[in-house]
């Protein structure tokens, strides 16, 4: 069926519309994938003290590595805090959660990681009880059995009161 311009302008844009929504289906369909949902919080512990915590939810088979994965492997998982003059950083992150560790063939040494949830759990002094904020950064990155994303920051920014 051939269709002049003249006589057919209403299947012209049917025929356009069409494309248009499948282009848009597409391109939503090929959004990067983010199977990991960071959450933040503080809790106030003392007076001068709090308790920063990063959890990440993580989807289905996906799974992110751990602080302390073998040398040459995969990104591992670090919190890295912006410096603030009136914030002090306790001790180092604590990590918990179901860590398996494995040798992986592809990276070719022994790789720890964490599956469905993993919390990140740092202890900060604040200089005499002055509201500030504590901010920063978690980078990571995401595997599953076949697949593994491009490393990931997400940034937190979290009042001290």
């Amino acid at each position: 069926m051939i269709f002049s311009l003249e006589k057919n302008t209403g299947s012209w844009q049917k025929i356009f519309s069409i494309l248009a929504v499948l282009c848009i289906s597409y391109s939503v369909s090929a959004q990067i994938q983010d199977p990991v949902d960071w959450s933040y919080s503080v809790k106030k512990v003392s007076a001068d003290t709090y308790t920063f915590t990063a959890t990440a939810n993580i989807e289905g088979d996906w799974h992110i590595y751990s602080q302390t994965t073998g040398k040459g492997g995969p990104v591992p998982t670090k919190i890295a805090f912006n410096k603030n003059p009136l914030v002090t950083i306790v001790g180092s992150t604590k990590e918990t959660g179901k860590v398996q560790q494995v040798y992986d063939e592809m990276f070719k040494t022994n790789v720890r990681f964490i599956g469905e949830t993993a919390t990140y759990t740092q202890t900060i002094k604040v200089r005499g009880g002055i509201k500030t904020n504590i901010s920063g950064s978690v980078a990571y990155m995401v595997c599953d059995d076949r697949q593994c994303l491009p490393p990931s920051k997400k940034t937190f920014d979290l009042k001290l009161q």
